[in-house]
């Protein structure tokens, strides 16, 4: 078969590293948005038991792409968070939390959700409503 060789060791040691590594990508998570949400942990879960070298290289170029030199961390969640908006995808929750675990305003939040608009339209724009009101419910 072609391809990278593939591990089907189960003693104990390749457990315990795997949890390890496993432990490891969950962190990233948890560092980034304070948890690790229920349809990555899964995707972690399952891509550590079926193929842990394709999924170190995909969570490394994440990693890399989500922390590059030239933007600080707020910038970037921000960026993240108007892309994912404009697609309407779920995950830009996970980035707009990110954006204010690293001090992103509701300002700064809805101005990204502007951007999105303009290239979405009012779906993108009504989503960003509802993530941004649960992030700041006090504000109302």
């Amino acid at each position: 078969m072609a391809g990278r060789p593939t591990s089907s060791s189960n003693n104990e040691h390749d457990m315990t590293e795997r949890q390890r590594t496993l432990a490891e990508f969950e962190q990233r998570y948890q560092d980034m948005i304070g948890v690790t949400p229920p349809k990555i942990a899964k995707r972690l879960k399952l891509s550590m038991s079926v193929d842990p070298e394709l999924l170190a290289a995909l969570e490394d170029w994440r990693q890399a792409a989500l922390t590059p030199d030239a933007l600080d961390q707020k910038t970037v969640q921000l960026i993240c968070f108007a892309i994912l908006l404009a697609q309407t995808s779920e995950a830009a929750a996970n980035h707009a939390r990110a954006a204010v675990k690293v001090g992103a305003t509701r300002e700064e939040l809805h101005a990204a959700a502007g951007l999105a608009a303009l290239f979405r339209g009012l779906a993108a724009f009504n989503m960003a409503g509802e993530i941004i009101a649960n992030l700041f419910p006090d504000k109302g």
